[in-house]
C-alpha cells in the first residue's frame, strides 16, 4: 500500500511520492535554547523520530535535518538578564535538551545546524531576495516584501487582510506594508552581530530556515514539519522567502504539523504558566512512558497532559512489556509434544498483525492506530497461552516466535525497548534474570523454600516480578 499523508497545504490526505525514488528528505524546527525545553517542545522530534523509523523499515534512505535557532530575541534577554555571552547561554540549553531527546530515544538527526555556524549563507540569500526585488532595506534592516509574492498566505489560507486583521503587528512606519517582516536586522549595543553588505547586525527569525534547508536539502525536498502553532507567521514566511529565492515551486512537497499539548483544556504556555519541563516529568515518569504517551494520539490532535493519562500510558506500556517478557521466557522452555493447539491461528494472528501495524503506519503514521494493533495482538496471544490445556510444543513455539518478532518490530519502528531500558536501571540483564529464575526453580524442586524466596525478594529488589502460573514462572519488570 502507499503511504498516505496529511498536507498542512492542500489540508488533505496525499499519497507520498519521494522527489527522489527511494530516498526522503526531513526538516524539522528544532528549538530555541534559552531555558529548560518544555514536553511541548518534545513531541515534533518524537514524532518525526517515528515517522523516520517508518521510512527505513520501509526501504527509504532517510536524510533529517532539525536546526537549533541560537540567535535569537529571547536568547539575547535571558542571557542580559544573566551576565552571560547569549551564544554560550544558547550552547548550554541546546546540549540540555539534546540529553533530554537521547533519554526519549529520539535519535540524533543527520544534521543540526545552527544559526550562528550559517551566517554566509543567510547573508547570500537575503542579498538573492534583495537582488530579484522581493526585499528592500531601511536604516540597516533588511524587509521582505509581502507583496512581491503573489503567493502569500497559501500555506495558513489567509489572505493579507485577515491575516493583518488577526495578526498583533508591531507598528513600523518604515515598513511597506505591515506584514513585512525581517529578514535581517541591523546591530543593538550588547547584541550578537556580524558584518554584513547592510552594516553589522544579525539574522531575522525566518531566513535561518530557508537558508539551512536549502543547503542541506535543496529545494523542493519531501517533509518540513513543527508544532501547528509555526504554521503561522513562520512557515509560511519561510515558504514565501524560499520560493521567491529560488523561483522553484514548491519549496516543499508536504507540511506537516503536530497538535498542541494542553494542560487541563488550555494551551500549555509561559504566558499562562503552565508549562511542565521534559525533566520535571522524568521525575515521576521514566522517559519511556512519556514517549509511549506522546503516542498514545494521533500527532496531529491535541494531547492533554496530566497524572491519570501518563499513569495510564504507564500501565499500556507494562501491559505491552509484560507480555514480551512472558512470551520469550516461554520460548526458553523445552518443547513436549502434543496437537498443535490453536498454533497455526497465532501464526496468522501474527502475520494479520504485522499488516495491519503497518496499515496504521501508512495512514498518516497513526502511531494511536499501531499501537492498537499491538494491544489486539497481546490479548489473543495471552488467552491463547494462558488458557487451560494449552501445551507448549513445537508449533506453539513457532507461534510465540512470529509474535515476539511482530511485538518487537513494531516497538523498534515506534522507538519502545522493551527490556533494554528497564534492564539498563535495574543493573540486571535478560541472562541474569533467567540464571536467577532457574535457581530458584531447582530451590523448590528440592523445597528449599527459604532460598527460593530470597531469590524472588531480590530479584524483586532489582524490579524484577515473579508470576507463577500453571505453565511455569514468568517475570516481567516492574
Amino acid at each position: 500500500m502507499a503511504i498516505m499523508v496529511y498536507n498542512t497545504m492542500t489540508r488533505k490526505k496525499e499519497e507520498f511520492i519521494p522527489r527522489e525514488p527511494g530516498k526522503a528528505g526531513i526538516y524539522f524546527c528544532g528549538i530555541t535554547p534559552y531555558d529548560f525545553a518544555h514536553i511541548g517542545n518534545a513531541r515534533p522530534p518524537v514524532v518525526w523520530d517515528v515517522i523516520r523509523r517508518f521510512l527505513r523499515a520501509r526501504g527509504y534512505q532517510v536524510f533529517m535535518v532539525q536546526n537549533i535557532t541560537d540567535v535569537d530575541d529571547k536568547i539575547i534577554r535571558r542571557a542580559q538578564q544573566e551576565g552571560r555571552p547569549p551564544l554560550e547561554l544558547a550552547a548550554d540549553y541546546a546540549r540540555i535538551y539534546m540529553e533530554d531527546l537521547a533519554a526519549l530515544g529520539v535519535e540524533e538527526a543527520d544534521v543540526h545546524p545552527k544559526v550562528s555556524e550559517h551566517i554566509p549563507e543567510i547573508i547570500q540569500m537575503v542579498a538573492g531576495l534583495l537582488e530579484k526585488g522581493h526585499a528592500y532595506t531601511v536604516d540597516g534592516d533588511v524587509y521582505f516584501a509581502v507583496e512581491s509574492f503573489p503567493d502569500y498566505g497559501k500555506l495558513s489560507g489567509r489572505s493579507l487582510d485577515e491575516m493583518l486583521a488577526g495578526a498583533r503587528v508591531e507598528v513600523d512606519e518604515r515598513k511597506k506594508h505591515p506584514m513585512d517582516f525581517a529578514l535581517w536586522k541591523a546591530a543593538k549595543p550588547g547584541e550578537p552581530a556580524w558584518e554584513s553588505p547592510w552594516g553589522q547586525g544579525r539574522p531575522g527569525w525566518h531566513i535561518e530556515c530557508s537558508a539551512m534547508s536549502l543547503k542541506y536539502l535543496g529545494p523542493g525536498f519531501d517533509f518540513h514539519g513543527g508544532g501547528t502553532d509555526l504554521i503561522f507567521p513562520h512557515h509560511e514566511n519561510e515558504l514565501a522567502q524560499s520560493e521567491a529565492y529560488t523561483g522553484s515551486k514548491p519549496s516543499v512537497r508536504y507540511w506537516l504539523h503536530s497538535g498542541f499539548i494542553t494542560t487541563g483544556g488550555d494551551k500549555m504556555s509561559k504566558s499562562l504558566g503552565n508549562i511542565i519541563t521534559i525533566r520535571e516529568l522524568f521525575k515521576d515518569f521514566p522517559p519511556q512512558v512519556v514517549r509511549f504517551w506522546l503516542l498514545g494520539t494521533h500527532y496531529r490532535n491535541p494531547l492533554n497532559i496530566g497524572r491519570q493519562e501518563l499513569e495510564a500510558a504507564e500501565r499500556g506500556l507494562e501491559r505491552l512489556e509484560t507480555a514480551w517478557n512472558n512470551w520469550r521466557h516461554l520460548l526458553t522452555q523445552e518443547a513436549g509434544g502434543g496437537a498443535e493447539n490453536g498454533a497455526g491461528r497465532i501464526r496468522e494472528l501474527a502475520a494479520e498483525s504485522r499488516e495491519r501495524f503497518i496499515a496504521a503506519m501508512e495512514d498518516d503514521f497513526n502511531t494511536a492506530a499501531a499501537l492498537g494493533v499491538l494491544y489486539e495482538l497481546v490479548r489473543e496471544v495471552n488467552k491463547w497461552s494462558l488458557a487451560p490445556g494449552f501445551t507448549l510444543n513445537a508449533a506453539a513455539k513457532e507461534g510465540l516466535q512470529e509474535a515476539v518478532a511482530v511485538l518487537e518490530e513494531g516497538g523498534e519502528i515506534l522507538g519502545l525497548r522493551f527490556g533494554k531500558a528497564q534492564a539498563a536501571a535495574a543493573g540486571l540483564g535478560d541472562e541474569e534474570i533467567e540464571a536467577m529464575l532457574a535457581r530458584r526453580e531447582e530451590a523448590r524442586r528440592e523445597k528449599n523454600f527459604r532460598l527460593a524466596d530470597e531469590i524472588r525478594e531480590k530479584l524483586k529488589a532489582h524490579g524484577v516480578i515473579i508470576e507463577d502460573t500453571p505453565q511455569g514462572p514468568r517475570w516481567r519488570r516492574g
